[in-house]
């Protein structure tokens, strides 16, 4: 399998190269898509060698912070480019896509053939209740401008930094919260392993590894974002759809597979840290930060997004709650999370 992966590298610099050479965008779409399934198993193998070396919570941090660098740089490419709307759907996107989608793969993968998975239900809260404070961040910027139409784009905007940086802070807080006064919270040693298993990489190789894969994974993801524009206008889909499934599927695709690997090896709390600590690194951290960049950039955003976005984004916090309320986890509720994720997504590449 390290073989496969490792074959699988040479469509890293062919994707550049087609970018380069101005080949056709479907062909720069695929290959540039390919690239970074093997980089993502990189990122994945030397995250799980830190956590060997650390612990679950940090491990899962350093996970989320390097797997979501590539939609922070596509973020701000796209917003110098003016595609302010596509930031937003990705942002939506990219919470669905850690809480639905990897979560859902992950908890579903990890639980067949066993009765129950079990994880830390304080820390799983922590989280998730995060995730409801970002909701409550996204919500109100929006109902000020439905409950004041006659607010200037200006209110707006100053409502949308004060928020950004209220979130900012509260990202901190929550990383002292895991990093500092409760990590014990996150270094549970897995039911049925009776010691911390030994890393494969040293800490120094691990940290090489993971900062050449998220470079490699920053240039792959720019030039598919690149070639993005022409090859939806081919297929007819929306900006919307591009955002929310395409875009998030792509930068998550770090988070899926270490989210998988970590729960396939019974390694439930890693699994959880990966996909809503991503899932809330992305809501109240990245986007107040392109919210800030925005003003710098020259084309200033703000957090009021659709009704539709909302909607979906409030209804799949509340559906993972739900499923990390117990402190364990079976194969039938990955089913429901990826079920979820379904009905939305088919929902949103009908929205026009």
């Amino acid at each position: 399998m390290n073989k496969f992966f490792l074959v699988l590298l040479i469509t890293t610099p062919l994707a550049l190269l087609a970018a380069y050479f101005h080949v056709s965008p479907l062909i720069t779409f695929f290959l540039s898509a390919l690239a970074i399934i093997p980089l993502s198993k990189y990122i994945g193998d030397a995250t799980e060698s830190l956590t060997a070396h650390t612990n679950a919570g940090l491990g899962g941090f350093l996970n989320a912070t390097f797997g979501n660098a590539p939609e922070l740089i596509v973020g701000l490419f796209a917003l110098n480019a003016g595609l302010i709307e596509v930031v937003k759907a990705s942002i939506i996107g990219s919470v669905l896509g850690n809480v639905l989608l990897v979560l859902g793969t992950a908890i579903f993968l990890g639980g067949i053939g066993k009765d129950h998975q079990k994880f830390n239900v304080i820390a799983a809260k922590a989280g998730g209740s995060m995730l409801l404070l970002a909701a409550l961040a996204l919500v109100v910027p929006a109902f000020f401008a439905i409950a004041l139409p006659t607010s200037t784009p200006n209110a707006l905007l100053v409502l949308s930094v004060i928020v950004a940086v209220v979130m900012i802070l509260s990202y901190i807080a929550q990383l002292v919260f895991t990093l500092r006064t409760h990590k014990h919270l996150y270094n549970a040693v897995p039911a049925g392993q009776s010691k911390k298993e030994e890393p494969e990489l040293s800490i120094i190789k691990s940290l090489a590894v993971l900062a050449a894969a998220t470079i490699a994974v920053s240039f792959v993801s720019d030039t598919l974002v690149a070639s993005i524009e022409p090859v939806v206008a081919y297929f007819g889909w929306t900006q919307l759809f591009i955002g929310i499934i395409i875009i998030a599927i792509v930068g998550n695709a770090a988070e899926h597979v270490s989210a998988i690997q970590a729960a396939l090896r019974n390694h439930l709390d890693l699994t959880l840290s990966i996909t809503i600590g991503s899932a809330t690194q992305i809501v109240m951290f990245v986007a107040p930060l392109l919210v800030l960049a925005s003003f710098v950039l020259g084309h200033p955003m703000n957090l009021v997004f659709s009704l539709f976005e909302l909607v979906a984004f409030i209804f799949a916090i509340f559906v993972t709650n739900a499923v990390i309320d117990d402190g364990q986890s079976n194969w039938f509720e990955g089913v429901q999370l990826l079920a979820a994720y379904g009905i939305l997504g088919v929902a949103f590449f009908l929205y026009t």
